[in-house]
C-alpha cells in the first residue's frame, strides 16, 4: 500500500523506530487533563449511543496489541522506502501539534485512551487518506495534505474523525462481528474468557490497515470528531469545506478515505445540522 516516497522527505539511513510523539506528549497531556472536561457533558453525546455489544467478544488489549504490531511494520516499510516523515519535518510537527490539542479531550469518550501510547506519523504517498488504529496509532498520508491543501481546522476535522473510530472501538466491533459469524453462537458461549476468540485476532487483526467501517460508524465518527476538534479550539465549520474539497477530489474513482463514507452532500448536511451542538464548545475553547 506504500507508494514511492515524495522527494522532500529526508533520506536518512533506516533506524529502529521509536515512539516519537509519546515522550513529548506526556507532560503536555498531564497538564491538559484538568482542562479537558468529560466529552459527554455537552455536545453530541445524546446523538451517539453506547459502544456495540460486539466489542465485548474481542479483548481490547489484544486488538491494541495487534495494532501496535501492524503500525510498527507499516512504519518500518515506509522508512525502508524513505517515505517516513522525519521528526523535524514541518508537516509532522504540524500534525503532532494538532494531536496534542485534541487528545486530552478523548478521555471522556474512552477511559482507555489515557493509557494509550499515542503516535502521529506522516507517510509519503499520493493517497488521500488518514487513519487512527486502536491504541492511538495515527498516520496521515502526504496526499491528503498536499492535494487538498488542508487548513489546520480541516486537518483537525480529519484527525478528530479518525481518533473517534478508535475511541468508539469500531475496529473491535467489526472483529467481534466477524468472530460471531465465523465461530458461531454455540462456541462463543463457551469462550467468554476470550480464549478462542482472542486466537482469531491473527486472522481479523490482519485487516486493521484496510478495515472498512459501516456508514453508520462513519457518521458517528463525524459527530464525535467534530466535538473533539471543537473542544480543542478548531472551527468545526471547517468540516463543510473539508468535504467540499473531498468531493472535488473524487471525480472518477473516489479517494480511499471516502470508500465507505456517506455521500458528500449527506455528510455536509449532517455537519451543518449538528453545528449548533458543537459551536458553543468551540467558542468556549477560544476563551481559555
Amino acid at each position: 500500500m506504500l507508494e514511492r516516497a515524495l522527494p522532500h522527505f529526508n533520506r536518512s539511513p533506516a533506524r529502529p523506530h521509536r515512539p516519537a510523539l509519546w515522550p513529548a506528549l506526556s507532560l503536555v497531556l498531564a497538564l491538559a487533563v484538568g482542562a479537558a472536561a468529560p466529552a459527554q457533558a455537552q455536545g453530541v453525546s445524546e446523538s451517539v449511543g453506547k459502544n456495540s455489544a460486539f466489542t465485548g467478544l474481542v479483548s481490547a488489549s489484544q486488538v491494541e496489541q495487534a495494532a501496535v504490531q501492524q503500525y510498527g511494520q507499516m512504519l518500518r516499510e515506509a522508512q525502508a522506502k524513505n517515505a517516513l516523515g522525519s521528526d523535524n519535518h514541518p508537516q509532522v510537527l504540524r500534525l503532532r501539534n494538532i494531536a496534542r490539542r485534541i487528545i486530552p479531550f478523548s478521555y471522556g469518550w474512552n477511559p482507555r485512551a489515557r493509557e494509550w501510547r499515542w503516535e502521529v506519523n506522516l507517510i509519503g504517498s499520493k493517497q488521500i487518506n488518514a487513519f487512527c488504529m486502536p491504541g492511538g496509532k495515527i498516520a496521515f498520508y502526504t496526499g491528503i495534505l498536499d492535494q487538498l491543501k488542508l487548513s489546520d481546522d480541516e486537518v483537525a476535522m480529519v484527525m478528530g474523525h479518525e481518533i473517534a473510530h478508535a475511541l468508539r472501538e469500531h475496529a473491535r466491533e467489526r472483529m467481534g462481528k466477524s468472530a460471531a459469524t465465523n465461530i458461531g453462537v454455540n462456541v462463543l458461549s463457551q469462550v467468554l474468557g476470550f480464549g478462542q476468540v482472542g486466537q482469531t485476532l491473527t486472522q481479523y487483526g490482519a485487516q486493521l490497515l484496510t478495515l472498512e467501517f459501516s456508514r453508520e460508524d462513519e457518521s458517528e465518527a463525524d459527530l464525535v470528531g467534530m466535538e473533539l476538534a471543537a473542544r480543542a479550539g478548531y472551527d468545526p465549520r471547517a468540516g463543510v469545506t473539508l468535504w467540499q474539497k473531498m468531493g472535488a477530489a473524487s471525480t472518477g474513482a473516489p479517494p480511499q478515505f471516502l470508500s465507505t463514507h456517506p455521500s458528500g452532500k449527506t455528510r455536509i448536511a449532517d455537519i451543518e445540522r449538528n453545528l449548533p451542538k458543537v459551536m458553543p464548545l468551540y467558542e468556549a475553547s477560544r476563551q481559555r
